[in-house]
Parts: structure tokens; sequence; C-alpha cells
């Protein structure tokens, strides 16, 4: 086998197979529906009906705290209206986005090699004609292409529901703006990159989805965390900032995959089942 090219029709089989096999499941197709949902449709619903209602004093509070000082200056050039929403739906919530990557990578790298040993499908995948390498990569794209895809839909629903309740204020497209932008197409699939880098071998050491979600808690919640945090500084950043930031994300997180598929082996995976 020339373990120099990548067996593309082998990966996109194991690929599909997978897909299917994730969307046949409720205890994981229910988290991957339920929080992007919340967080990207029913939050900035309510939350945009509060704030484009608020009374101008309060607007003039929440400008004056210190959590939004940063953010204040190209706020105040609005009328005075459009201050809140703005800087609610556009730069505290939006960063909420870098959190679905996370978690939805969080959720199918459990299942990546876990689920097969639950499943009892462990040995088929073991006997697969494909390298060890390849079977890495494609055990990651199962991951990561729907991380990708429920992010940018998210994104896309969350534009529409921003625009949506702020019309009667805004009366104008306000989301998406150029860091918004970069931060969904550039930067989230990066994130979630980077997650499933940390996560994958997890799996494929862990003998349960249970104890692989257990251990996977564990790495990816300070990255959670860290995100939901920092994340709003990113649209203070011109794009080509965000920009840099991102190249810097993908760096760590082609890294970190590139030392784990050396790492990788079916003797391995074999072991830990």
């Amino acid at each position: 086998m020339n373990r120099t090219r990548v067996d593309w029709v082998a990966v996109r089989t194991i690929v599909g197979r997978d897909i299917r096999a994730v969307r046949r499941s409720k205890a994981i197709t229910l988290p991957m529906i339920l929080v992007p949902t919340v967080l990207l449709i029913l939050l900035p619903m309510a939350i945009g009906v509060l704030a484009r209602n608020a009374p101008t004093s309060q607007v003039e509070n929440a400008l004056g705290s210190s959590l939004v000082q940063g953010i204040a200056q190209p706020i105040l050039s609005l009328p005075e209206r459009e201050r809140l929403v703005v800087l609610v739906l556009g730069y505290l919530l939006s960063p909420l986005l870098l959190v679905i990557p996370l978690m939805v990578s969080a959720v199918l790298a459990a299942d990546a090699f876990a689920g097969e040993k639950e499943r009892r499908t462990l040995e088929v995948v073991l006997h697969l004609p494909i390298s060890d390498r390849d079977l890495f990569l494609a055990k990651v794209l199962t991951a990561l292409l729907p991380a990708v895809a429920i992010t940018w839909l998210g994104s896309a629903l969350y534009a529409v529901v921003c625009n949506v309740v702020a019309w009667p204020v805004m009366h104008r497209v306000f989301v998406p703006f150029a860091q918004f932008g970069v931060v969904v197409v550039w930067l989230a699939p990066a994130v979630a990159l980077l997650a499933l880098g940390l996560l994958v071998i997890v799996s494929s050491r862990a003998r349960t989805t249970q104890e692989a979600n257990q251990l996977g808690g564990a790495v990816i919640l300070p990255l959670i965390f860290v995100a939901a945090a920092q994340s709003s500084a990113l649209m203070l950043l011109p794009p080509l900032g965000v920009t840099a930031v991102g190249f810097v994300v993908w760096a760590l997180a082609l890294a970190l995959l590139w030392f784990n598929s050396r790492r990788f082996t079916r003797d391995r995976l074999a072991a830990a089942g």
C-alpha cells in the first residue's frame, strides 16, 4: 500500500459509514441539535427583544460598565436606540459561535473509536484495507465536517434571528459584519480541528463513549471557558487581526494532529479495546 498518498476513496467510505451511524444515534444527534438551538436561536431572540426595548438609561449604564469599556467606542458612534442591540448581539453573544465547534467536536470525537467498541464493530475497523494514517484521517473528518457544517448553519440562523429581532430598531442588516465572517469561516473550523487533535486520541484509549466523554470533558471544558470568556475580544480586532489569530490556531491544530497521527496505530487501538 502506498503510504505517501491518501486513499481518498477509502477515507470517504469510512466517513460516510460513520456519519450514517451518528445520524442513527439520538444520544449523539440530540446534543448537536439542542445546544446550538438554545445558544444561537432562542438566547439571541430573547436577549435581543430585551435589548431593543431597554430604556436609554440602561443603555448608558451598560456602555459604562467595565465589561464593555473596550468596545464602547465604536458603539457610541451609533444612534442611541441601536447601541445596546449592537453591543449585545454583535459583540457579546456572537462569540458563542466558537463554543459550537468545540461542543460538536467533543461529542463526535468521543464516539470516533469508543463508539466502535460499544457497537462491537471495532474488529471490522481494524481489518479494513486502509493505512493507520488514513484511518485516523477518516475519523477526524467524520467529526470535523459535521462540526463545521453545524457551526456555519447555526451562524446563518443566528444572523437571521439577530436581524429580524433588531429590525424595529436597526432598520438594516447588521449581522454578519467583517469580523463575524472571519470568525465563522476561518477561525471556527480551526477551533474544531484543535479540539479534535486533543480528543480523538482520548476516544481511542477509552473503552466506552461515557468514559470518552468524561475524559474529553476534562480536556475540552477549559477550551470552552476560554473561548466563551475571551472571544469577545476578537470582535475588537480588525479582520486581518482575526485572520492572524486563525493562522495561529490552525498551526497548533495541524501540529497536534500530525503528532497524534504518528502515535496512532491499530495495535494500540486493539490493546485499548
